[in-house]
């Protein structure tokens, strides 16, 4: 690993173990970089992997001529969990609080996404009154995802005030996310067949005040940024990613969609009666970091339009499969049955059973989409558990998309492809 090297002349009064550690640390990076940089001609320097606007723990290795980057090389691995092969070594059930650690700002997607592959596996029935409440649940990931991004982007960029409002909107977010579940983060709230608990009785009258709240604050958000001399500047024509680019490095969600691909899966290929909402898909025009961020503002705005739709449509009925070969009993039941008691501990202990074949399943997150791969084994756990997550495919791309720019730029640049290193490093 390079670490610090400003150029590839070695001091004549290096000692001879640090400059054969040098000699190899530069032979590693032959074909990597140009060939000015193993003469020295450009020079070589580490952003991270503790930067502040890396968001996370993300190691660049950049050759730069001047101020201009010649080369960017992504470093991931820094904040890997192993969380795969943790859930492969648990039931299905006691896996799923695994899938909110990876992507941590939208757990609740990562949770979906794990319990639709379940539920393709197993042939598990997901009642209608817990499909419209999963879709609740998973805009409001969304607009929480999208609030973090825009604070922290505009923070990179200098936009202090902006970061501080953005969070003060996310907090009313997580207070609806502890009434539901009793976290505000780390939900583990959509589970196979359904969802956790059904809606207490406060979480309505709440939502109903947060819907009518958030679309004065988005057109504050657009007041301080979205005509701001400034912020065009840094923002318009950095970071281009032309349409045929982004989808052969695999870019998806927002990030592809500001190059004006319209690919949105919940509108391609709906879950969880995606199909009966009306909303729009935001497009941009120029694929630069402007049309991705402005595209995430009117993402927001239509997760607003969604929510107030489910609402309006929240039909009765349990909240959770009555499938009692995956599903523990009602809670209520517990205190008056021995054998609803004998059913929950079997099903925490042992689990449920799962065929020995492979299914795949994918859904729309706030960076793009994250896919679940899940092979069973006819047993209680999974043989393989592969999540294809934005995050990493969009590191991948940073390299491609950075060069040629000012190493000013690269912030900005990182920001607007909007990484978790959690979603990246599994």
């Amino acid at each position: 690993m390079v670490t610090g090297i400003q150029n590839l002349d070695p001091s004549t009064n290096a000692s001879p173990d640090s400059l054969q550690t040098f000699e190899g640390s530069v032979e590693q990076l032959r074909g990597l970089v140009s060939e000015r940089a193993m003469t020295g001609e450009t020079m070589l320097l580490n952003m991270g992997p503790h930067h502040p606007s890396t968001h996370g723990v993300l190691r660049l290795l950049l050759e730069l001529d001047g101020e201009q980057i010649v080369t960017c090389l992504p470093d991931v691995g820094y904040l890997h969990t192993g969380i795969e092969k943790s859930i492969e070594a648990r039931t299905y059930e006691k896996g799923l609080p695994l899938t909110d650690r990876m992507d941590y700002l939208a757990p609740m997607n990562n949770n979906m996404a794990f319990s639709l592959a379940i539920e393709k596996l197993t042939g598990l029935d997901v009642p209608e009154r817990a499909q419209v409440i999963r879709v609740i649940c998973l805009e409001l990931t969304r607009i929480n995802s999208h609030l973090v991004w825009l604070g922290t982007h505009a923070l990179d960029m200098g936009a202090m005030s902006v970061f501080l409002y953005c969070f003060r909107e996310r907090e009313y977010i997580l207070d609806l996310f502890e009434l539901l579940s009793g976290q505000r983060m780390m939900t583990s709230y959509i589970r196979p067949g359904g969802i956790w608990r059904d809606l207490p009785a406060e979480f309505m009258p709440a939502l109903e005040r947060f819907v009518g709240y958030m679309p004065g604050k988005i057109d504050d958000y657009e007041r301080l940024l979205t005509n701001n001399p400034l912020w065009m500047d840094r923002t318009q024509g950095i970071g281009v990613i032309e349409p045929e680019e982004g989808i052969a490095l695999g870019v998806s969600g927002p990030s592809l969609r500001g190059s004006g691909v319209n690919w949105d899966i919940r509108k391609a290929h709906p879950y969880s009666g995606y199909e009966k909402y009306d909303f729009n898909v935001p497009l941009g025009e120029h694929g630069d970091v402007y049309d991705r961020f402005y595209v995430r503002v009117l993402e927001m705005r239509e997760s607003v339009k969604i929510i107030q739709q489910a609402m309006k449509n929240i039909p009765g009925g349990p909240f959770r499969s009555t499938n009692r070969k995956f599903v523990p009993p009602p809670r209520a039941e517990l205190g008056r049955s021995m054998e609803a008691v004998i059913h929950h501990f079997k099903l925490w202990t042992e689990g449920y059973t799962a065929p020995d074949s492979e299914v795949f399943v994918a859904i729309e997150s706030p960076r793009g989409e994250i896919g679940c791969y899940l092979h069973g084994t006819g047993g209680n756990k999974p043989r393989r558990v592969h999540f294809k997550t934005p995050s990493f495919m969009h590191i991948s791309a940073l390299g491609k998309v950075a060069e040629g720019h000012m190493i000013a730029d690269l912030v900005g640049i990182i920001g607007s492809v909007d990484i978790v290193l959690g979603d990246s490093d599994r």
